[in-house]
């Protein structure tokens, strides 16, 4: 098994096609919620959140919407759902909640971000990825996808989004 640290990687996307990405996504979530009055942007902490406050900057640059950020934050590698946290209180009834995070590889983070939302009535429920590698291994699908790639399993996609010098989706 190689080293990830010492394994090189490729650019797949540069930054300013990673924003255009984003900014192609902001429109299609515009688009499939245009009749609600808010929606609320919940990002996996780390690269998932950094994407949903780019999300949000873009909505607020093309609609009327009333924009919520939160971040969700729960230990993604251990082998058990850990309490998820929000990073305020946010009030999630009856709305509309777009989940997002950097890359859908199994579902399993994605999975168990849904679990704060299950336990109340949810208008709608979606999720928005920059990347979708497609080893689904949970029934998780991605509503609003930025790249999608086929890799190896072996294969570890890296987006950076939260350092201006070297922005971008990057495979190892």
């Amino acid at each position: 098994m190689t080293d990830s640290s010492t394994t090189p990687r490729r650019q797949i996307l540069t930054s300013h096609e990673t924003n255009q990405k984003i900014r192609r996504i902001a429109f299609e979530i515009y688009e499939q919620n245009f009749e609600e009055t808010g929606i609320i942007l919940a990002g996996i902490a780390g690269q998932g959140y950094e994407f949903a406050k780019r999300l949000t900057a873009e909505l607020q640059a093309i609609s009327p919407l009333n924009l919520q950020l939160i971040e969700l934050r729960f230990d993604k590698h251990i082998h058990y759902q850990s309490p998820i946290l929000f990073d305020k209180e946010t009030v999630v009834d009856n709305q509309v909640v777009v989940i997002t995070d950097d890359v859908l590889n199994t579902g399993r983070t994605l999975a168990f971000a849904l679990e704060p939302f299950l336990k109340v009535r949810m208008k709608k429920v979606q999720v928005a990825v920059v990347v979708d590698r497609s080893h689904h291994l949970f029934p998780i699908h991605a509503d609003y996808v930025g790249y999608s790639l086929s890799t190896t399993i072996s294969e570890h996609v890296e987006v950076v989004l939260s350092n201006p010098e070297e922005e971008g989706v990057y495979l190892k």
